[in-house]
């Protein structure tokens, strides 16, 4: 049955870093978003579209809000929402000291069921629709991630964490172990409904050469499927680095050497990155997901946006929380935080830009840029709806905000969850929230 969203919308064809904003911007300040069997049918201006439509089809009208594509997270680890903001020195001190002792519980398949419900609750509460997620080393963990995203139809890729060396007994699998059990979960998810599944080692120093090994071969034998970890997030770190691998030339050139680059890969951070090291990324065409709370909160470094959007080669970049190292569920805030980043890097992160990275940037990152990610006739319909009144103060400052730009920009400096007004995923409502009273409701979980 068709059914309709009407108000403002905003969506983006193109990347703004690269192309003039005219030809990547699609706004209509008075638009039709046409849905039908969880996908969109038709968008354009609402007068010229109702003609077409038929009378029988309701039509959702969202007044002082703006229409968005859901926003993406493209780095996240969903058994980690329970020590967000969890003090810690910085990256291998807050792993030993939080990580490694939380995700052990993970075990428990009814107690992953109950956490994957809660990070789902609140990412659609944040108005996010699709994540790339790492569960943990237990294959159960994966199964009560996606069995809790398929209760509402969400276009998620996750994986099991493999790790095979500098972990508690309790998370350590082996190279034989992480393969085959890796192998069985590719079978059992990947393409299964809306799931999508990502071999995901943690990172270089906690798999061992021959785990590496097979990691770059199970990813290599099973196309379409995704392949995730980390990079480059801390200097100490890829000091570790160099003195686990001594025979590779640098970090990057350990991935590349055990087969762990390409389409469909994604590295969280790359904080730390040389020209050389953006150069091999994007002629392999490897994506970079960056996570600017997270890399703030560890003190980790600040992400060279401008070079990796901008410079020659680029490379595809987009947003993510990196819960719980990161420290809000929102991409709003992720928003924000991104522009101070920039700002200390000399670059002034525009707020269409940075709308971009959250929403058809984390598409294209993730090589979904053909389905989600912008409001488009033949995508998901993913959509998440933005309150424009949803606090005193943003209201406020919107009466005063001339452009749409300026209107963008307030929501990332001001918003975060309380903005989302409602989220839609493969067109039903799953979440809203009544910005008078605040109440809120989930539909499906």
């Amino acid at each position: 049955m068709k059914k309709a969203i009407r108000g403002r919308c905003l969506s983006y064809r193109g990347n703004p870093f690269t192309e003039p904003l005219s030809d990547c911007l699609h706004y209509e300040e008075d638009g039709l978003v046409v849905i039908e069997a969880g996908n969109i049918v038709a968008y354009g201006p609402a007068l010229a579209l109702q003609r077409d439509v038929g009378a029988d089809v309701a039509v959702t009208y969202y007044k002082d809000a703006i229409i968005c594509p859901g926003f993406i997270d493209c780095h996240v680890h969903y058994p980690q929402t329970e020590m967000i903001g969890a003090y810690g020195k910085q990256l291998i001190d807050w792993l030993n000291k939080y990580t490694f002792i939380t995700e052990q519980k993970f075990a428990n398949k009814e107690y992953a069921l109950k956490s994957a419900e809660i990070f789902l609750k609140e990412m659609l509460r944040a108005g996010t629709t699709t994540s790339a997620v790492f569960c943990t080393v237990h294959p159960q963990s994966v199964d009560a991630f996606f069995e809790q995203s398929a209760k509402l139809n969400m276009r998620n890729i996750a994986g099991k964490v493999l790790m095979d060396r500098f972990a508690p007994i309790g998370l350590k699998d082996t190279a034989q172990t992480g393969y085959d059990e890796t192998k069985e979960l590719i079978a059992k998810w990947h393409g299964k409904g809306r799931a999508l599944y990502a071999v995901t080692p943690r990172f270089a120093p906690t798999s061992s050469a021959e785990q590496m090994e097979m990691t770059g071969a199970v990813w290599q034998e099973h196309p379409g499927t995704y392949l995730q970890s980390h990079i480059s997030e801390n200097k100490a770190e890829i000091e570790w680095v160099k003195e686990l691998y001594p025979n590779r030339k640098n970090y990057v050139d350990v991935y590349r050497h055990y087969n762990q680059l390409g389409p469909r890969a994604i590295y969280g951070h790359a904080v730390h990155f040389s020209d050389d090291d953006f150069r091999i990324f994007s002629e392999s065409g490897t994506a970079i997901a960056h996570c600017p709370t997270s890399n703030l909160f560890l003190g980790s470094g600040l992400f060279q946006l401008e070079r990796a959007m901008t410079g020659v080669p680029s490379v595809r970049v987009g947003l993510a929380t990196d819960l719980g190292g990161g420290t809000n569920f929102s991409q709003l805030v992720s928003m924000n935080e991104a522009y101070k980043i920039a700002q200390l890097n000399g670059f002034a992160l525009d707020a269409h830009k940075a709308f971009y990275l959250a929403t058809r940037g984390g598409a294209e990152a993730l090589y979904l840029e053909d389905s989600i990610g912008s409001i488009a006739e033949g995508y998901e319909a993913d959509i998440t709806i933005l309150d424009l009144k949803a606090t005193p103060i943003l209201d406020y400052r919107l009466e005063h905000a001339e452009t749409l730009e300026e209107q963008l920009f307030a929501l990332i400096m001001l918003g975060d969850d309380r903005v989302t007004r409602a989220t839609y995923v493969a067109g039903e409502l799953v979440y809203e929230r009544d910005h008078e009273t605040g109440s809120m409701r989930f539909i499906g979980i």
